[in-house]
């Protein structure tokens, strides 16, 4: 797991370099499907060689009617490339830690802030539970990883239930008109995970709630 915690930023940044064209932000569905290739277990390398292969696919082209503006594009190639990888995200891990432990209880206590600062009671106990694993030793990052998912799909269902009709609506609009061009390239699976995961990250961030994933901790 540990060779992963950079996962989202190797992927960014390679995806960058590929397209060599300077600064180009990720939009919400590309995170969606960053983490959606994480949850699924594609090893990074995968990924990386994935959007390679699109990229040098694409500019293979005679005619190139668009340039390349989000990692859909890729996700045919990266399922490709998973299926025919030999790493798995069970392979060795190093040993060392990924980032200081001071810094995980930094990240936790400030998770839990925001969290506390939506002064919804609801949100009270996840914000506590967060103050909890701060104080205590963060020596195994797996078992924290795990804590973490659980009360990320705590804040998600709260939050969840908490929209209005209206903003689910618009959440549901915008991921159709961004999934549209790339639904021909995807399994019905990936499709399915990816919208859930972009609906999920767009609950959030409209409620100024963070992601708790120690994917996160930059």
């Amino acid at each position: 797991m540990t060779n992963y915690f950079n996962y989202f930023t190797e992927i960014e940044e390679h995806f960058h370099r590929a397209r060599g064209t300077g600064l180009f932000l990720l939009s919400p569905l590309d995170w969606a499907l960053i983490e959606s290739w994480k949850n699924s277990g594609v090893p990074l390398p995968a990924v990386l060689r994935g959007i390679d292969a699109a990229f040098e696919k694409w500019r293979s082209r005679r005619i190139k009617t668009r340039q390349i503006n989000g990692l859909g594009f890729c996700a045919q190639a990266v399922l490709t490339e998973a299926q025919r990888s030999p790493e798995s995200s069970d392979s060795p891990k190093s040993s060392a830690p990924p980032f200081p432990e001071d810094d995980v209880k930094r990240y936790l206590a400030a998770n839990a802030a925001q969290i506390r600062a939506q002064q919804a009671p609801e949100f009270h106990e996840i914000a506590d539970s967060l103050d909890r694993l701060a104080a205590a030793p963060a020596d195994d990052l797996e078992a924290l990883e795990q804590n973490l998912s659980v009360l990320e799909q705590k804040l998600v269902a709260i939050a969840r239930s908490r929209q209005t009709d209206a903003d689910a609506l618009e959440s549901r609009r915008d991921l159709d008109a961004q999934l549209r061009p790339y639904r021909g390239k995807m399994t019905a699976p990936q499709l399915a995970m990816l919208e859930q995961q972009y609906l999920e990250r767009r609950l959030l961030e409209s409620g100024n709630l963070p992601r708790l994933s120690l994917f996160y901790l930059r």
